[in-house]
Parts: structure tokens; sequence; C-alpha cells
């Protein structure tokens, strides 16, 4: 028997014991119709302590960092002191689901107990990551526990930053859960990503683009970069709705829809050139304070999204969206006002790794395609530090960060069967 068909068969001797930890968790941290694990409170807490029980009983070694991250280790042979890593975070969004991130985690456990178990020596260690704080939705800080690991959190955010339920601070959470923040604002790093050989993260998909392809698994080739600006005015006059013809009206709703109608029709013109893009016009709308059914609108506030692979692109939306805003203006006798840009970077994947997923999917048999991650994740942070960083996504039916977020067991054990295979092949190459 080949070691691919024992990983095989060791990986699916633990989907019973990945089923119950999904359960449990699930069960323990869901309230008020959704999973609550909010970062440094106790549903968090509950996900770590369960999933640190299930390491001990594969007997592996545990350890945490100051900012409470868990380190799930199988060591290596003692031919190398590299790592390779895997994990994702264990918090979740307010009343959110019970896959994003905890998929990863257990994936991870499956894939040591299944390396160990075939017999494998390996090379170098295999640490499972348990993260904290990934999600925004509490601090208004993305990626807190991948951060502090690395020594790349930025200190004055400990105290500036509160939690939405509690109004505590950041720091103040971290010390309730038991953890010191002091070499947190020392900038100290627990993580030493020359040590690091690579970060790979399983995740479910958190766009219906596996769904819509009947496929179980994707390969992410990149984390999209963004371009934001969260306050944007389009200011005309309001007036009476049965006085001023049509030529004469500086209505604020029909500029401002006709300047989305136009980004639109860009962005199907890029899409079909091949480009990575999507936009988004959000939090939309007039002030029912000043407008009524019978008063033209003169103020329209929303904010703009735009997320890509390329840099270039987001620098040519924002070019577009200010000269059509302009063409807009004149035509319509208004004015755009425009708020601060903000911008991050794209993160792409390591290609050497991104590839040899791709070669793993067709070893295991396994369909699978490229794909691009339109939402940020903790490899991000990885991939920032210089560390070979590989992703794969899991089909999710029903969207993410809601109570009804959704994945097959049969799609988790096709994405784990493959993160083993890789974690295998790293921890053990010659090179």
């Amino acid at each position: 028997m080949s070691v691919e068909a024992k990983l095989d068969k060791h990986v699916s001797s633990y989907a019973p014991m990945a089923e119950r930890l999904f359960e449990q968790i699930g069960a323990r941290t869901r309230n008020d119709g959704g999973i609550n694990r909010a970062p440094y409170g106790p549903g968090e807490q509950i996900a770590h302590d369960l999933i640190a029980d299930a390491a001990r009983t594969l007997e592996l070694d545990l350890e945490r960092d100051w900012g409470g991250n868990l380190y799930m280790r199988l060591p290596g042979n003692g031919l190398s002191n590299e790592t390779c890593m895997t994990g994702s975070h264990l918090d979740s969004v307010p009343h959110g689901g019970n896959f994003d991130g905890l998929a990863g985690v257990i994936a991870g456990l499956v894939a040591v107990a299944s390396i160990r178990g075939v017999g494998i020596a390996p090379a170098r260690h295999i640490t499972v990551m348990g993260i904290r704080g990934e999600e925004n939705a509490w601090f208004g800080v993305q990626h807190i526990g991948s951060q502090i690991a690395l020594g790349r959190f930025a200190p004055e955010l400990l105290d500036s930053s509160r939690r939405i339920d509690t109004g505590s601070t950041l720091s103040a959470h971290i010390a309730e859960a038991g953890f010191d923040a002091g070499p947190i604002k020392e900038g100290l790093a627990y993580l030493n990503p020359l040590a690091i050989r690579c970060f790979l993260e399983l995740h479910i998909e958190q766009g219906p683009s596996l769904e819509a392809a009947s496929l179980p698994i994707g390969i992410v080739s990149g984390i999209r970069g963004n371009l934001r600006c969260a306050d944007i005015q389009c200011l005309g006059a309001a007036d009476h709705a049965g006085a001023v013809p049509r030529t004469l009206r500086r209505d604020a709703v029909y500029a401002s829809c006709e300047l989305v109608c136009g980004m639109n029709s860009l962005w199907a013109d890029l899409e079909g050139q091949g480009c990575d893009l999507v936009m988004t016009f959000g939090k939309f709308g007039t002030n029912p304070a000043t407008h009524s059914i019978t008063t033209i609108p003169g103020e329209v506030r929303f904010s703009f999204e735009a997320r890509s692979l390329a840099i270039s692109a987001l620098s040519q939306i924002e070019e577009a969206l200010r000269e059509r805003a302009s063409i807009v203006a004149n035509m319509r006798n208004v004015t755009f006002q425009f708020g601060r840009f903000t911008r991050a970077a794209p993160i792409s994947m390591n290609v050497q790794l991104h590839d040899a997923l791709i070669e793993g999917a067709k070893t295991l048999g396994i369909s699978a395609i490229s794909i691009a991650s339109g939402a940020g994740h903790d490899s991000a942070d990885f991939a920032g530090a210089g560390i070979r960083t590989g992703m794969v996504f899991v089909r999710n039916q029903n969207g993410s960060h809601n109570p009804a977020e959704s994945m097959n067991m049969s799609d988790f054990m096709e994405g784990t069967r493959l993160l083993t295979w890789m974690l295998a092949r790293e921890a053990t190459a010659d090179d």
C-alpha cells in the first residue's frame, strides 16, 4: 500500500473525532441563534480548551504564547529545527457560523494524527496553531493573534481598541483571559519566521464560487487587496417633488445611481478582459430627517470598496471612480465629496506551494480549481512576514458570517486529505 493510501486510510479513521469536535464546540458556543466566540471571551476560550483536550489525547506537545495563541506540536526526528505550521482562528463574528476558522484547526489535528499513525518520522516539527482574534467585528482590529505571534501588532491598539459588547480594552481582555500583554507592548515576536518552513491554512470558502462550480475544494492563489472609501457624499439640492421639472433638478439619488451603474459597466468590461475584481457600494441612503416622499433628495451618502489581486486594478478603479463622478456631477449639476481612501495590498500565496497543492489534488483524485480569496485570513500575516504560505478552501453552503453557514463533512475530509498530503511532503522534504 502506498504512503498516500495509508494516509488516506488514517485520515478517514479520524472523521468521527472531527465531527465530534465540531458538534461539541458548536453546541457550547451557540447562543442567540448563532455562534458567538468573541476574542478573549468565554466562547473562544471554550473552543481553545476543547481543542487542547483533543491535542492532549493525540499526545501532542502544547504551548501558548503571551497573546493566548495555542500551539500543538508533533515533534520531528531531530534532523531539522524547522517547523511546518498549519491552523486557523477559533473566534467567530457575532451570531456567526461554526466552521469559519474552526475547520482549519480541526483539519490540522486530523493531519498530524494521521501522519503519526502512518509511522512517518518527519524531519521537521509539525505544529497546529489555534489563533486568537482573527475577526475584526469585535475590536475593530483584525488578525490580532497572528500579528501578536509574529511581533507585528501595533501596541497602541491594546488600549485604544474596545470590544463592542463589553466596552473593555483589548489589553484588559487579554489580562482577564490570563495572558500578559507586556511582551506585546514591546513588540516581541513569539514565532521566528526563519524557523518556519511553511504555513498552510484550510478554511471554508466565504463565497459561492466552489458551490457554483460543484467542486469540493479550491486552491487559493492569493488574497485580494482592497481600496476603500468609507464616506462619499453626493450633494445636490432638496426641492419640491411636484414643482421642479426633470432638466432643472439637482437630484442626488439619480446622480448617485448613474455613478453606480457606470462603475458596474466598467466592472463588467474589466472582468471580460480577465481582470480579477469585485466592487461594492454600501451604506447607501438619504437622510430620512430631511427627505420625504415629496422632496427631491439633495444629499446621498454611501461607501465604496473594490478588491482585486492586482494592485494596478485598484489604482485604475480609484481613477475611474473619480473621473466618472466628475462627469456625472457636470451632467446632473451636483457635487461628489470623497472621504479618505485607504488601501491594503494584495497578498500572493507561495507559487510553489500553490502548484504543489494543485498537483496533490490530482494525485489524490480530488477535483479542485485555483481560486482567489476575497476575504482576509491569518495566512496574509504569515505571507507578509516572508513565510511560504498556502491555503485550501473547502466548499461552503449558505454563505459565511451567519448562523446558516454550512459545510459538508465529505468536502471537509477531501480538503483534510490534501492538507495531510502537503504537510507530510513538506515535513519530510530533503531540501
